[in-house]
């Protein structure tokens, strides 16, 4: 590596979402010792309240790889679980909950997500949704700008192979991930915008703030954005994974995507610009199918099946993988469309409780009880 490359350092975030063990349900008011419990043992990693009361997030240390984020994104859950057990809860790493209802959250009581209630009014109480934000760290301004316009097109590819919120409030909702349904009602969500520059990106944000629409970047929640708080790229599109070896896995694909096309900015190519149009129109699909469906291939204008755009992802970034060292991760990525992403697998959960003849509420407490177990599985 030459002096002048990003760190493509590692960071993951999880929001997950604590139940309680004997409702199934979300914990609306859990005890504010499980918060202070994790935070006290977490170490160099973060554990952190979110906007409503029954979400817990947690964020890894700065990791110089791909197995090392996992070792401590793995110790995060169970840390979480062990804790969030003593109190008669657990954590599902799902961005949606089978069947609570958003009318009966809390919001948490802390000044930013006071400034959110207030200006979102209930938008704020319906966001009971949870995601997983990839960082990675690339400290230049003017390549983070660059890179985010140029990963634009493999956004919907990375929700595709993360779906895990075909439920809401009860009902199958026929999508893979309903959570961007919900969060898309927020301002300043979606794809991001395409920037000349860093001066052209700055130019914006200053907009806001001026007419005082936000406070600062940390208000702005696109799909992709340049972090306001670290040196970094965060990839915000994905769901959160149920299984860790699933997040972990699309967090090296990110890294490796972005490796890839810093290689190809290096030796004086570029990607191609394709349409925020297009590109939409692929999130849409990822969305209602994850991987069961497929996405448009803007080389040959037809829609091909994801785990064929996948293998073509796979082999072109296969060079990176192997710098950075999460080949074996990323290569892992090609097992998601085969065995199904978390959605594939709570819906046939149901299914199959419901031709074993249990009520539909049964059905879904068991779609929960499948989701405490995966979330510490191989942990």
């Amino acid at each position: 590596m030459n002096l002048s490359e990003p760190p493509f350092t590692l960071g993951i975030e999880e929001e997950y979402l604590l139940v309680d063990l004997e409702s199934r349900n979300v914990a609306i008011d859990p005890p504010p010792d499980i918060f202070d419990e994790c935070e006290s043992q977490a170490g160099d990693s973060l554990v952190e309240h979110e906007l409503l009361r029954s979400q817990i997030e947690v964020d890894t240390r700065v990791c110089q790889s791909v197995p090392e984020a996992r070792d401590d994104l793995a110790r995060l859950r169970r840390l979480t679980s062990d804790v969030a057990a003593r109190y008669g809860l657990a954590p599902i790493a799902a961005s949606t909950h089978p069947f609570a209802d958003w009318h009966e959250q809390h919001r948490t009581d802390r000044e930013r997500f006071q400034m959110i209630a207030r200006d979102l009014r209930s938008l704020s109480r319906r966001n009971l949704v949870g995601g997983m934000h990839v960082h990675v760290g690339i400290g230049d301004d003017e390549r983070r700008v660059a890179l985010m316009n140029q990963f634009a097109r493999y956004l919907p590819l990375v929700l595709a192979l993360s779906t895990s919120s075909p439920f809401w409030q009860g009902i199958n909702t026929g999508l893979k991930s309903y959570r961007l349904t919900v969060f898309d009602g927020f301002p300043r969500t979606g794809l991001p915008e395409r920037f000349e520059n860093f001066s052209d990106y700055q130019r914006t944000i200053e907009t806001l703030k001026s007419a005082g629409i936000i406070a600062d970047a940390t208000f702005i929640w696109w799909d992709m954005r340049i972090s306001a708080r670290y040196p970094t790229l965060e990839c915000r599109i994905a769901d959160i994974c149920t299984r860790i070896d699933d997040a972990v896995s699309i967090a090296a694909l990110i890294q490796s995507i972005l490796h890839y096309l810093y290689r190809l900015q290096r030796e004086g190519q570029r990607g191609d610009d394709f349409p925020r149009f297009l590109i939409d129109q692929n999130r849409w699909y990822g969305m209602r199918y994850g991987c069961s469906g497929g996405l448009v291939d803007f080389a040959t204008d037809r829609i091909v099946p994801v785990e064929e755009l996948l293998a073509e992802t796979v082999e072109m970034v296969h060079r990176d993988a192997a710098e950075l060292g999460c080949l074996a991760e990323l290569e892992n990525t090609l097992q998601i469309p085969h065995r199904g992403t978390s959605a594939d697998r709570q819906i046939r959960c149901y299914e199959e409780a419901i031709k074993q003849g249990r009520s539909p509420d049964a059905a879904l407490h068991e779609v929960v009880d499948m989701l405490i177990a995966e979330t510490v599985r191989d942990t």
